[in-house]
């Protein structure tokens, strides 16, 4: 059977989440799913939502309603895949602490906002990281909150140009985490959709999407 994943973008258009939407898709489908695309968070209202094998929201400083975020939330618990990248995921609803619980950490801060900064692989034996070495980076360095029972697989360590009083401090870039029984996926790493052209970056969000899936 086909593997179905929807994609539901929106919010502040400075994320170019219809771009984004464009690109994941299109990495979804090279990998044989079938791809619903939705641009209103009422999609997970939908009843159908809990035969999905894998939910990307690309959705970033935007709001919610009760039903919606119960019936996203319930569908990861029954075992729905979710993954997803920076604000768009990572900033969606910020006055929603059920969402925040479930992706495991809410961004906070960007200081210096678009920088050069280094991402450190903490696992590079798990399949998501494999192959893929320390690299450099040039986006917003992520400054969040963080739940202590996510597994990480890269961080990052911030200077003190920008914030003295966070140098030295390091900070999950890349984790993967249980909610119920689904898998849920996070990279910060992914401003706008140009970004997508950075190999480290494009492959750990595709082989993390692909981890979080439902089979």
């Amino acid at each position: 059977m086909t593997k179905q994943a929807l994609i539901v973008w929106g919010g502040w258009p400075g994320h170019q989440p219809r771009e984004c939407a464009e690109v994941v898709g299109a990495l979804l489908r090279a990998e044989g799913f079938e791809v619903v695309t939705e641009n209103t968070t009422e999609a997970f209202t939908d009843p159908a939502l809990g035969e999905f094998s894998l939910i990307v929201p690309i959705v970033t400083m935007s709001t919610i309603e009760k039903e919606e975020i119960e019936g996203l939330s319930g569908a990861v618990r029954d075992g729905v895949g979710l993954a997803g990248f920076h604000g768009q995921m990572g900033d969606s609803f910020r006055n929603e602490v059920k969402y925040q619980f479930m992706v495991g950490g809410q961004w906070v801060a960007h200081p210096g906002n678009i920088i050069d900064y280094s991402v450190q692989v903490t696992r590079p034996e798990d399949p998501i990281m494999q192959g893929i070495g320390d690299f450099p980076y040039r986006s917003e360095q992520y400054y969040m909150h963080v739940d202590p029972n996510n597994e990480v697989l890269a961080t990052t360590t911030f200077g003190g140009a920008h914030c003295d009083w966070i140098e030295g401090h390091v900070m999950p870039v890349v984790w993967k985490r249980r909610h119920g029984r689904g898998r849920v996926f996070y990279s910060s790493l992914g401003h706008v959709a140009t970004e997508f052209a950075v190999p480290q970056m494009r492959e750990i969000l595709r082989r993390g999407m692909l981890w979080a899936a439902r089979d």
